[in-house]
């Protein structure tokens, strides 16, 4: 049994994703884990300390509008993912949240560290785990989504781009599939099979074999 995936287009912790973010907490909850909002803000590592603490402060809002216990670790290069101490404060958490930046660093600074097993271990017994951005396209690189590969912030910068030159970009992965997803949007799924589209924009399946996902009904 692993945890629900939330593959966010952008908007990461602010009050247009607070209703989802939720949601993805109680999904978590359900599964036995406690009311905890982890943050990581690795994929800006490279950024400066104010950029830090920026990221910091969002999360924090956002966990206290959400009444959940705000956890930040802050790993911003690889002697921080290498702190078992930081893999142990992600134990138990309903949610566990990589906000954007740079995804290449965000692979490099993470893979097979003690921060990204205990991501990974948590998020196999039940954790939910999201990514915006950089968070979002790491999947790939991280191993969650070897099959599948993730542009953000589609409409925003891939509106007027061909289809073809966008697979140029994000290079699909053989046999699997290229995903562009719009801005304030969630592709979220608890199968990795089966997928459902949050938020107010779309998905875009832009190169591969038919992927399952359904709109959900505003209220």
């Amino acid at each position: 049994m692993h945890g629900l995936l939330a593959l966010v287009g952008s908007g990461e912790y602010l009050p247009v994703m607070q209703k989802y973010e939720s949601e993805w907490m109680l999904k978590g909850e359900a599964r036995g884990k406690k009311r905890k909002y982890v943050q990581l803000a690795t994929a800006a590592g490279k950024e400066s300390a104010s950029r830090h603490e920026y990221w910091k402060t969002l999360g924090a809002d956002q966990a206290a509008r959400m009444g959940a216990e705000h956890v930040f670790i802050p790993v911003f290069k690889r002697e921080d993912a290498l702190s078992h101490e930081f893999g142990e404060l992600i134990d138990d958490a309903a949610l566990i949240y990589l906000s954007g930046g740079d995804p290449g660093y965000l692979v490099s600074t993470l893979e097979n560290s003690p921060v990204w097993n205990s991501i990974y271990e948590n998020w196999k017994k039940g954790s939910s785990l999201a990514g915006c951005s950089a968070g979002a396209m790491a999947m790939h690189g991280l191993g969650i989504l070897p099959l599948m590969k993730i542009l953000p912030h589609y409409d925003r910068y891939f509106r007027f781009v061909p289809d073809k030159a966008a697979k140029l970009v994000g290079h699909t992965p053989q046999g699997g599939n290229l995903v562009g997803i719009d801005e304030k949007t969630a592709l979220v799924s608890e199968d990795l099979v089966n997928w459902v589209v949050q938020g107010g924009a779309k998905v875009h399946l832009l190169d591969g074999p038919p992927l399952s996902f359904t709109y959900e009904q505003s209220s």
